[in-house]
Formats: structure tokens, sequence, C-alpha cells
């Protein structure tokens, strides 16, 4: 199919940013081995800053909208040791984006030769500040795309 294909032109854009970090010492073990919990905070400034991208902030969010997006599930795949002062790559997808729900895709990478570090995926509900589900306000649908499922998510 090329770009110039009308069915191409129905299939949403991909929503995807990248962010580059790089391992702090507090982050590692006694080797220099980045500690597993760390990537998972990794996830969550991949999927702020995504949104940062998309025009809005995650805390105008919660302070104007009311609305909050908890995580409900996550999965984190292991591919091989991120290291002390390594440059990390970030690289952050929507998979999913209905009124009540998103889904996250990641990967993680050592920027120097690309090496796959971790994969993994969220999946968030969107929640009042009473933890009453609720939909995602429009302006963020646009945003996302409206409903949109990508293959492969």
């Amino acid at each position: 199919m090329s770009a110039d294909d009308p069915k191409m032109a129905d299939e949403p854009k991909e929503i995807s940013g990248e962010t580059k970090l790089r391992v702090r010492y507090a982050e590692t073990d006694k080797m220099g081995v980045v500690y597993h919990s760390n990537f998972v905070i990794w996830f969550e400034v991949g999927r702020v800053e995504l949104l940062r991208q998309l025009g809005f902030e995650y805390k105008t969010m919660e302070q104007q909208d009311n609305c909050h997006i908890p995580v409900v599930d996550l999965r984190v795949r292991y591919k091989s040791p991120a290291l002390y002062d390594d440059e990390i790559v970030v690289r952050t997808r929507l998979g999913n984006a209905r009124h009540s729900l998103l889904h996250f895709l990641y990967e993680v990478a050592r920027a120097s030769d690309g090496t796959l570090l971790a994969t993994g995926e969220t999946t968030h509900i969107i929640v009042d500040d009473k933890f009453q589900r609720c939909s995602l306000p429009e302006k963020y649908m646009k945003a996302f795309g409206g409903k949109r499922r990508i293959a492969n998510s």
C-alpha cells in the first residue's frame, strides 16, 4: 500500500514519542546494573512526555479536568541490562484510546548501540478524584485520535 492509497487515509496516525535519560548511580545496584523497578519509572517519564508532546500536561488533566489515569495493568519484559551512566531512549506509543481506557506500549533501548533493554505496556482507566470511572474529556480524545486500536498492541 502506498501513502496515496485511500485505505491508508482511514488508518489513524501512530502516536509516539521518544525521551532520553541517563542512568543515575542511585538507580543501580552494587554491580552498576539498573534495579528492575526503575524501568517502570522510566515508562512513566515516557508517558508523561508523550502527553506533553501532544500539547497538554498530566497535571492539567488532574487539576483542571478532574481526569486521572491510574495504572491498572503493567507488564515488563527485560531483554538486556542497563548500566550506570548509559544514555537510554524510552520510546512510548499509544496502543489504544477509548473513552474509559488508555493503553501505552514502551521500548527502552541503549542510545549508543540501540540494544533493546526492555519492552512493556501499561493499561490505565479513567477516573475522577473520587476514583469513580468516567470518560476521557473530548479534547483529550481528539488529541489521541479518537477511538483507536493499533495492530500488534
